[in-house]
């Protein structure tokens, strides 16, 4: 397959500590780019594309598909050589994309063929000297058993409930396989992992519209589209389902933390403990949004009843957890939708 390398500044690493991320032209990785270049580091993006909605902060950045052995080898090429390689790169979307049935074939093949790429890699550059690249490896929380999150009031997301094994999506599968390939990975080639369940992540410059969307920006597109006198939307299912949703800078923070701890490698929860019905949600971006917005509750994918972030134990290993409330993540998210719109029209 074609590469396409991409030069944004300077791609001579110098002195910095150089950081790969794979997956910077999604959501999160495009926000961990821009973090990790305030901290310092040489960065490298690779990704099918480039940032949807901003151009990215990379020193670096290789447009190419990493279900190409060859893309991967080239990302991952030892000049220059990485202190920290980033794994968001999937395929992957919201309810409407992950929960229909009708892609589960390519989530499955698609992100288990990039997993196995990075991993070969990995093991081969093990093998020389001077090899110490730490990497961390984004999981999901839609691994976890569908059986212990069927009551939305107390479901149960602890790091240690995942086995017996019964993720509610071929998603969550794909996921849980790839935690214990990088698992395997680390106990027979020595290498140095990281790995986060994250827990529906948000905020602006993330995918608003076209299927792939998660709930808190298609309810944030949904409002801002309508009049300025409001009107009605519709809400999958009766909304009473509920979740957690955590704002994308505290993930960013939940990951740097989790990548300079001296010991723990996880997996850990990455999450908010702040559930809320969506009926809930809803309601507060209809507060922030100030229209009079009724709701119309129709058949749609779902998911799981309950989910929502068990922080005791990155409080434990890490000492800190996401804090940031939901309603502000939300104000700022819904003010990015609603100027994408505007945009747009």
């Amino acid at each position: 397959m074609q590469i396409k390398e991409t030069s944004m500044k300077n791609t001579t690493k110098s002195s910095k500590k150089a950081a790969l991320v794979l997956g910077a032209g999604g959501f999160i990785g495009s926000h961990l780019v821009k973090r990790l270049k305030r901290e310092g580091y040489w960065v490298r993006g690779v990704d099918l594309k480039n940032p949807e909605f901003d151009q990215t902060a990379a020193d670096d950045f290789i447009i190419g598909d990493l279900r190409d052995r060859k893309v991967v080898r080239k990302a991952l090429g030892h000049d220059p050589r990485f202190d920290e390689i980033y794994q968001l790169a999937a395929d992957m979307g919201g309810a409407g994309f992950v929960f229909t049935g009708e892609h589960d074939f390519d989530i499955m093949h698609n992100s288990s063929l990039i997993n196995l790429n990075v991993l070969e890699a990995l093991i081969d550059m093990s093998k020389a000297p001077n090899s110490a690249s730490k990497i961390f490896y984004s999981s999901s929380a839609c691994m976890y058993p569908e059986y212990n999150q069927l009551d939305p009031d107390n479901p149960n997301c602890a790091e240690d409930s995942a086995y017996p094994a019964n993720p509610d999506s071929e998603y969550g599968w794909e996921k849980l396989f790839s935690e214990r390939m990088y698992l395997a990975a680390a106990r027979n080639y020595d290498i140095q992992i990281r790995i986060a369940r994250f827990h529906n992540i948000f905020g602006p410059f993330g995918t608003w519209q076209g299927g792939r969307e998660k709930a808190p920006a298609a309810l944030c597109r949904k409002i801002a589209m309508l009049p300025p006198e409001g009107g009605e939307i519709e809400i999958w299912g009766d909304g009473k389902q509920t979740r957690s949703f955590l704002y994308i800078d505290h993930c960013l923070e939940g990951i740097r933390r989790l990548m300079n701890s001296m010991d723990f490698i996880g997996p850990v929860n990455i999450g908010s403990e702040e559930m809320v019905t969506i009926n809930q949600l809803a309601e507060m971006i209809t507060r922030i949004s100030g229209k009079n917005v009724s709701y119309k509750h129709v058949s749609g994918p779902l998911g799981v009843r309950g989910r929502n972030s068990d922080n005791r134990l990155i409080k434990e290993k890490l000492g800190w957890e996401p804090t940031y409330s939901l309603f502000a993540g939300l104000q700022h998210t819904y003010k990015w939708i609603k100027g994408e719109i505007r945009n747009e029209a």
